[in-house]
Protein backbone atom coordinates (compact mmCIF):
# COMPACT_ATOMS: atom_id res chain seq x y z
CA UNK A 1 0.00 0.00 0.00
CA UNK A 2 1.23 3.75 -0.94
CA UNK A 3 -0.77 6.28 0.29
CA UNK A 4 1.04 9.78 -1.36
CA UNK A 5 0.05 13.18 -0.87
CA UNK A 6 -0.32 16.01 -3.44
CA UNK A 7 -1.07 19.42 -3.25
CA UNK A 8 -3.66 20.64 -1.08
CA UNK A 9 -6.99 17.83 -1.30
CA UNK A 10 -5.30 15.22 -3.65
CA UNK A 11 -4.24 11.91 -2.44
CA UNK A 12 -2.70 9.13 -4.14
CA UNK A 13 -3.85 5.44 -2.98
CA UNK A 14 -2.01 2.63 -4.66
CA UNK A 15 -3.01 -1.08 -4.00
CA UNK A 16 -2.94 -4.27 -6.08
CA UNK A 17 -1.73 -2.91 -9.03
CA UNK A 18 -4.15 -0.04 -8.86
CA UNK A 19 -3.85 3.55 -8.26
CA UNK A 20 -6.87 5.41 -7.32
CA UNK A 21 -6.51 9.40 -7.69
CA UNK A 22 -8.62 11.38 -4.99
CA UNK A 23 -10.03 15.34 -5.69
CA UNK A 24 -7.02 16.65 -8.11
CA UNK A 25 -7.90 20.17 -7.80
CA UNK A 26 -6.46 23.16 -9.18
CA UNK A 27 -3.66 23.37 -6.31
CA UNK A 28 -2.43 19.88 -7.43
CA UNK A 29 0.40 19.48 -9.82
CA UNK A 30 -0.37 17.83 -12.80
CA UNK A 31 1.60 14.40 -12.79
CA UNK A 32 -0.64 13.25 -9.43
CA UNK A 33 -2.80 11.64 -12.45
CA UNK A 34 -0.14 9.99 -14.40
CA UNK A 35 -1.26 6.44 -14.53
CA UNK A 36 -4.13 6.55 -12.53
CA UNK A 37 -6.68 3.07 -12.97
CA UNK A 38 -9.64 5.77 -11.44
CA UNK A 39 -10.40 9.22 -10.32
CA UNK A 40 -12.66 9.97 -7.42
CA UNK A 41 -14.17 13.93 -6.98
CA UNK A 42 -16.05 14.78 -3.63
CA UNK A 43 -17.50 17.73 -4.82
CA UNK A 44 -17.84 20.44 -7.44
CA UNK A 45 -15.42 23.24 -6.49
CA UNK A 46 -12.08 24.22 -8.38
CA UNK A 47 -9.69 23.15 -5.41
CA UNK A 48 -10.82 19.20 -5.86
CA UNK A 49 -11.39 19.30 -9.50
CA UNK A 50 -10.36 20.50 -12.46
CA UNK A 51 -10.55 19.51 -15.97
CA UNK A 52 -7.50 19.66 -17.61
CA UNK A 53 -6.18 16.95 -14.61
CA UNK A 54 -9.26 14.94 -15.76
CA UNK A 55 -8.06 15.41 -19.32
CA UNK A 56 -4.61 14.08 -18.57
CA UNK A 57 -5.71 10.57 -17.71
CA UNK A 58 -7.73 7.89 -19.64
CA UNK A 59 -9.04 6.98 -15.98
CA UNK A 60 -12.63 6.19 -15.26
CA UNK A 61 -13.76 9.09 -13.03
CA UNK A 62 -16.44 8.37 -9.91
CA UNK A 63 -18.45 11.75 -8.71
CA UNK A 64 -21.40 12.97 -7.88
CA UNK A 65 -23.91 14.34 -10.13
CA UNK A 66 -23.42 18.12 -9.26
CA UNK A 67 -19.65 17.51 -11.39
CA UNK A 68 -20.78 15.32 -13.47
CA UNK A 69 -23.73 17.71 -14.67
CA UNK A 70 -20.56 20.77 -15.07
CA UNK A 71 -18.28 18.42 -17.10
CA UNK A 72 -18.37 18.41 -21.14
CA UNK A 73 -19.36 15.50 -22.66
CA UNK A 74 -16.06 14.05 -23.40
CA UNK A 75 -15.58 14.05 -19.79
CA UNK A 76 -18.97 12.71 -18.90
CA UNK A 77 -18.49 9.57 -20.99
CA UNK A 78 -16.15 8.60 -18.47
CA UNK A 79 -18.11 9.18 -15.30
CA UNK A 80 -20.14 6.82 -13.13
CA UNK A 81 -22.00 9.38 -10.74
CA UNK A 82 -22.31 8.22 -7.37
CA UNK A 83 -25.00 8.02 -4.73
CA UNK A 84 -24.71 8.15 -0.93
CA UNK A 85 -24.33 4.72 0.81
CA UNK A 86 -23.41 2.96 -2.57
CA UNK A 87 -20.94 0.46 -2.96
CA UNK A 88 -18.64 1.00 -5.89
CA UNK A 89 -15.60 -1.21 -7.62
CA UNK A 90 -13.18 1.32 -9.29
CA UNK A 91 -10.15 -1.48 -8.93
CA UNK A 92 -10.60 -1.42 -5.46
CA UNK A 93 -13.29 -1.47 -3.13
CA UNK A 94 -15.52 1.85 -2.40
CA UNK A 95 -17.98 2.64 0.26
CA UNK A 96 -19.88 6.22 -0.93
CA UNK A 97 -20.17 8.56 2.28
CA UNK A 98 -22.31 11.16 3.39
CA UNK A 99 -23.80 13.71 0.69
CA UNK A 100 -23.46 17.26 1.78
CA UNK A 101 -20.91 20.02 1.83
CA UNK A 102 -19.38 21.88 5.62
CA UNK A 103 -21.48 25.17 5.45
CA UNK A 104 -19.61 27.50 4.88
CA UNK A 105 -22.02 30.45 4.92
CA UNK A 106 -26.03 30.20 5.75
CA UNK A 107 -26.41 32.48 2.65
CA UNK A 108 -24.69 30.58 0.65
CA UNK A 109 -25.95 27.07 -1.42
CA UNK A 110 -25.54 24.10 0.28
CA UNK A 111 -23.46 21.78 -2.09
CA UNK A 112 -23.47 18.26 -2.24
CA UNK A 113 -20.23 16.70 -1.39
CA UNK A 114 -19.75 12.72 -0.94
CA UNK A 115 -17.06 11.16 0.90
CA UNK A 116 -15.30 7.85 -0.06
CA UNK A 117 -14.13 4.93 2.02
CA UNK A 118 -10.95 2.93 0.32
CA UNK A 119 -10.73 -0.35 1.75
CA UNK A 120 -7.30 -1.64 0.62
CA UNK A 121 -7.64 -5.09 1.94
CA UNK A 122 -7.45 -4.89 5.57
CA UNK A 123 -6.76 -1.11 5.62
CA UNK A 124 -9.81 1.46 5.54
CA UNK A 125 -8.68 4.51 4.72
CA UNK A 126 -11.62 7.70 4.75
CA UNK A 127 -11.43 10.83 2.78
CA UNK A 128 -14.20 13.09 3.06
CA UNK A 129 -14.02 15.63 0.50
CA UNK A 130 -15.52 19.23 2.06
CA UNK A 131 -17.24 17.83 5.19
CA UNK A 132 -16.61 16.50 8.46
CA UNK A 133 -18.96 13.37 8.03
CA UNK A 134 -18.11 10.45 10.13
CA UNK A 135 -18.03 7.40 8.27
CA UNK A 136 -19.77 4.82 10.86
CA UNK A 137 -16.99 2.57 11.35
CA UNK A 138 -13.68 2.00 12.49
CA UNK A 139 -10.66 3.08 9.76
CA UNK A 140 -7.15 2.76 10.04
CA UNK A 141 -6.10 5.86 8.05
CA UNK A 142 -8.10 9.33 8.08
CA UNK A 143 -7.32 11.65 5.39
CA UNK A 144 -8.02 15.17 7.42
CA UNK A 145 -9.06 18.36 6.25
CA UNK A 146 -6.58 20.46 8.39
CA UNK A 147 -7.50 24.23 7.03
CA UNK A 148 -10.78 25.76 4.93
CA UNK A 149 -13.26 29.00 4.86
CA UNK A 150 -15.41 26.49 6.28
CA UNK A 151 -13.12 25.10 9.19
CA UNK A 152 -12.22 25.66 12.85
CA UNK A 153 -8.74 23.71 14.40
CA UNK A 154 -11.36 22.76 17.30
CA UNK A 155 -13.69 20.98 14.36
CA UNK A 156 -10.86 19.41 12.96
CA UNK A 157 -9.58 18.24 15.93
CA UNK A 158 -12.82 16.95 17.32
CA UNK A 159 -13.65 15.27 14.33
CA UNK A 160 -10.46 13.46 14.01
CA UNK A 161 -10.92 12.33 17.96
CA UNK A 162 -14.66 11.42 16.44
CA UNK A 163 -13.02 9.24 13.80
CA UNK A 164 -10.81 7.54 15.96
CA UNK A 165 -8.35 6.85 13.32
CA UNK A 166 -5.09 5.74 14.69
CA UNK A 167 -3.10 7.52 11.65
CA UNK A 168 -4.23 10.98 10.39
CA UNK A 169 -2.73 12.87 7.52
CA UNK A 170 -3.09 16.13 6.70
CA UNK A 171 -5.18 17.47 3.76
CA UNK A 172 -6.89 20.63 2.36
CA UNK A 173 -3.73 22.65 3.53
CA UNK A 174 -3.52 25.20 1.03
CA UNK A 175 -5.07 28.30 2.11
CA UNK A 176 -3.53 28.98 5.16
CA UNK A 177 0.71 30.43 5.58
CA UNK A 178 3.11 28.21 6.34
CA UNK A 179 3.22 29.66 9.73
CA UNK A 180 -0.57 29.43 10.33
CA UNK A 181 -0.25 25.35 8.94
CA UNK A 182 2.51 25.52 11.65
CA UNK A 183 0.10 26.27 14.40
CA UNK A 184 -2.41 23.93 13.39
CA UNK A 185 -0.53 21.35 13.42
CA UNK A 186 0.48 22.20 16.86
CA UNK A 187 -2.82 21.62 17.89
CA UNK A 188 -3.37 18.70 16.05
CA UNK A 189 -0.50 16.87 17.39
CA UNK A 190 -0.73 17.46 20.76
CA UNK A 191 -4.55 17.01 20.95
CA UNK A 192 -4.25 13.66 18.95
CA UNK A 193 -1.37 12.51 20.45
CA UNK A 194 -3.25 12.40 23.88
CA UNK A 195 -5.14 9.97 21.98
CA UNK A 196 -2.54 8.04 21.31
CA UNK A 197 -3.33 9.04 17.62
CA UNK A 198 -0.51 10.01 14.63
CA UNK A 199 -0.72 13.14 13.14
CA UNK A 200 1.41 13.52 9.84
CA UNK A 201 1.31 16.44 7.37
CA UNK A 202 3.22 15.87 4.14
CA UNK A 203 5.10 17.92 1.28
CA UNK A 204 3.29 17.40 -2.16
CA UNK A 205 4.85 13.95 -3.62
CA UNK A 206 5.41 12.42 -0.62
CA UNK A 207 4.14 9.32 1.20
CA UNK A 208 2.90 8.05 4.11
Amino acid sequence: MRITKFGHACVRVEYDDQAVVLDPGMFTEPEAVDGATAVLITHEHPDHVHVDHLRRTDAPIFTIAAVANQLADDLRERVTVVTPGASLDVGLPVTVVGEKHAVIHPELPHFDNSGYLLHLGEVLVFHPGDALTVPGQDIDVLLLPVSAPWLKISESIDFAREVGAPRNLAIHDAVYSEAGLGIADGHLERFLGARHQSYTRLAAGTDL
